[in-house]
């Protein structure tokens, strides 16, 4: 198939683009939101084009992946006709939630996917129909070493987003264990985290996996990807119980609470024994694998796609 999709969130589209279709990605002159065209960071494969909007009128598509509510009026306009249509639902709902309504409720004429099932409990979409089709990770393979007894902690814009992503609660774990906060704007944070930077993709998994723990803080979030690239990489995590945490870390893989005291001795005890480190690093790999390989998100995708589009599904 060909598919149209804006690049919204890279890690996300990484996965979705190493799929059996052709994939094109809008492109602007600034590459602003509207228009990122191909990752810079990431690695994707060939079977990605990035075109400017005046091209894609001339351009055939079996089906556009939507991810905020005014691309269905882009689509109308850089397009010119209405396609096959899913939108994908990154985020968990935000503001009083039992009185939210998703953008695209009560509509007969797209596919809603959530990203977690968390996310579709949350969120009011009506009659509109839905499915979820969880995370998926390119695997980064098993990389942990554990050799600094220190945790990384993966938060972009920690300050301005402060108590949804756990920014907050840095300075507390700090008491119990060294920590390295990576990502944009990482050196801003204003917590006893030290500031890792906001480092390309590889050079991150390679880098947080020197690390003996992952820390999780986030208060309110979908799924943070990097929870799962830290699973893969072999990592052990320990991770506020919120959201879908507790069903993507099992017990064996690290530790999961809403308490913080309890997280914080957590944190502790594995950054001071690097055998149990190692030991729940190993179970969470396996478990990420189980439930977030490649192989099984693709394979949802395909099926979905030709559902929607009512092309016969190719075997792998």
């Amino acid at each position: 198939m060909r598919i149209l999709l804006w690049h919204v969130h890279g890690a996300w589209t990484t996965a979705f683009v190493h799929g059996r279709h052709e994939y094109v990605v809008p492109v602007l002159p600034d590459r602003g939101p509207d228009g990122v065209g191909i990752a810079r960071t990431y690695d994707w494969p060939d079977t990605v084009t990035e075109l400017p909007p005046e091209a894609l009128r001339d351009e055939e598509f079996d089906v556009v992946i939507l991810q905020r509510p005014h691309e269905l009026d882009l689509m109308q306009q850089w397009v010119g006709r209405k396609l096959p249509a899913i939108y994908v639902e990154h985020n968990a709902p935000q503001g009083r939630i039992a009185e939210m309504r998703h953008p695209v409720a009560d509509r007969d004429d797209l596919l809603l996917v959530h990203v977690t099932h968390f996310n579709a409990l949350f969120w009011d979409a009506g009659a509109t129909p839905a499915t979820v089709i969880e995370h998926g990770i390119v695997d980064p393979g098993e990389r942990y070493t554990g050799e600094l007894p220190r945790a990384a902690v993966v938060i972009n814009e920690a300050r301005r987003r402060w108590r949804v992503t756990g920014t907050d609660l840095l300075d507390g774990f700090a008491a119990h264990a060294p920590l390295d906060l990576f990502g944009i704007a990482a050196d801003s944070a204003g917590t006893a985290a030290r500031a890792a930077g906001d480092i390309p993709h590889a050079d991150l998994h390679a880098e947080m996996a020197r690390r003996r723990v992952y820390l999780h803080p986030i208060r309110w979030t979908s799924l943070g990807l990097s929870l799962l690239e830290a699973m893969h990489l072999g990592m052990p995590v320990v991770a506020l119980g919120t959201t879908e945490v507790h069903e993507a870390v099992p017990p064996e893989a690290g530790v999961v609470s809403t308490r913080v005291d309890v997280l914080g001795e957590a944190l502790r005890r594995l950054v001071e024994d690097p055998a149990e480190a190692r030991e729940r690093g190993s179970a969470a790999r396996r478990a990420a694998l189980a439930r977030y390989g490649l192989e099984r998100f693709l394979g949802d995708w395909d099926r979905v796609l030709s559902e929607v589009t009512g092309h016969a599904e190719v075997p792998a």
